[in-house]
C-alpha cells in the first residue's frame, strides 16, 4: 500500500529508510535483463571472436573499474544515503570480517596460505561481478 510506504519514509529509522530503498533497488534490479552464468552456458562452443585465450589470467581491479551487478543499486543507493566515507567504512568492515571468515576456515580444513590467498580473490572477483564495489 503506498500510504503504508510513505509512512515507513516519513516515521521511520535511517534501518528503516535503507531497507526500503534496498527492497525497492533490488526489486527493480529483477526487470533487468539477466547475465549468463556458468551453470545457463550452452553446450557448443563460443564463436571464435566471443573465446578467451586459455593463458588468460584473472586480473585483479583496483579504483572504480567495478563492474554493475545485482547488488549495484542497493550499493548505490547505500552510498547516496550514507556518503562515500561512511559506506567505505562499512565496506572495509564487511571485507575484513570475511577474509577472517576465510581464514579461519583456511585454519579448520589445514589449506596452505597460499590457497586461503586465491579463496580471497576469488571473494573479490566475486563480490565485483555481484556488483558489490561500485
Amino acid at each position: 500500500d503506498r500510504c503504508a510506504d510513505v509512512w515507513v519514509w516519513r516515521s521511520g529509522t535511517m534501518f528503516a529508510r535503507i531497507l526500503f530503498l534496498a527492497a525497492l533497488c533490488v526489486s527493480a534490479q529483477a526487470f533487468a535483463p539477466m547475465t549468463p552464468v556458468k551453470s545457463m552456458a550452452r553446450s557448443t562452443p563460443a564463436p571464435v571472436a566471443l573465446r578467451t585465450p586459455s593463458n588468460h589470467r584473472s586480473v585483479v581491479q583496483m579504483g572504480n573499474n567495478a563492474k554493475f551487478g545485482i547488488f549495484s543499486p542497493a550499493v548505490l543507493a547505500a552510498k547516496a544515503i550514507l556518503g562515500d566515507k561512511q559506506l567505505n567504512k562499512l565496506r572495509g568492515k564487511g571485507i575484513s570480517l570475511h577474509s577472517q571468515a576465510i581464514t579461519e576456515w583456511v585454519v579448520y580444513v589445514g589449506a596452505s596460505s597460499y590457497q586461503r590467498g586465491m579463496l580471497i580473490k576469488k571473494a573479490k572477483n566475486n563480490g565485483d561481478a555481484l556488483g558489490f564495489l561500485v
